[in-house]
């Protein structure tokens, strides 16, 4: 399993990029300052780190001076610093990619396996296939149904990849509703059924009788195809 480590000291930055990387699959240990970054470094075979340039004690600069001292790993650096000197300063210490903040965390995991992918630390085929039913490539976000490209809207498509990464499990209202993606403030888990009508009606054959996102009355609703 790919392991990150995530060093940045606002902790609601950290459990959001966790929690996307989770969902991708990743092993991902988060510390909120340097010297807890440069431990790990030291004891863990990483093969990312994701960097906040400004930490309480030492400097972003300075844990990342220190990891290339050792290795190649690949740094993607976060900071409030937009400036392009800046920038051109962070390539300078040996950083791999730059993002600065505010930013999306969807673009975050996006840039995670771009640099993934061109170290070889990932398989060139992100794509998931179930039969010729179903098939989505990770990486672009792209969806085909049946062969067909279908466009399926940020919750949607989260809620597809969910049901999906635990074929076997049903998941509840409200289960679906913490794991939809940072921004969305629905609290209502009625509105589930409302975003379930809509992809169902974009990647079923017959919406009125669904083979892909089953119903399981009283719970909640799994992916029903098998993998």
């Amino acid at each position: 399993m790919i392991k990150i480590l995530v060093v940045d000291d606002e902790q609601k930055i950290c459990e959001f990029v966790k929690a996307y990387l989770d969902r991708e699959g990743y092993e991902v240990t988060v510390t909120y300052n340097g010297k807890d970054a440069i431990e790990n470094f030291e004891n863990t075979d990483y093969d990312l780190v994701v960097l906040d340039r400004m930490l309480p004690d030492i400097s972003g600069e300075e844990v990342c001076r220190y990891i290339r001292k050792k290795s190649d790993l690949p740094i993607i650096m976060l900071t409030a610093k937009i400036e392009d000197e800046d920038r051109i300063e962070g390539f300078t210490l040996g950083c791999d990619d730059y993002l600065c903040k505010p930013f999306n965390v969807r673009e975050l995991v996006f840039r995670v396996k771009a640099i993934l992918k061109r170290s070889n630390k990932i398989s060139e085929d992100n794509i998931i296939k179930i039969g010729d039913e179903v098939e989505i490539d990770t990486l672009s976000y792209q969806v085909k149904i049946r062969k067909e490209l279908v466009s399926l809207t940020n919750t949607e498509y989260k809620i597809l990849l969910l049901l999906l990464s635990n074929p076997h499990k049903v998941y509840t209202r409200a289960e679906i509703l913490e794991q939809l993606e940072e921004g969305y403030y629905e609290k209502d888990d009625r509105a589930v059924d409302s975003h379930i009508k809509n992809l169902r009606q974009k990647i079923e054959k017959n919406p009125k009788d669904c083979k892909i996102v089953q119903t399981v009355y009283g719970i909640g609703y799994k992916f029903g195809l098998k993998k």
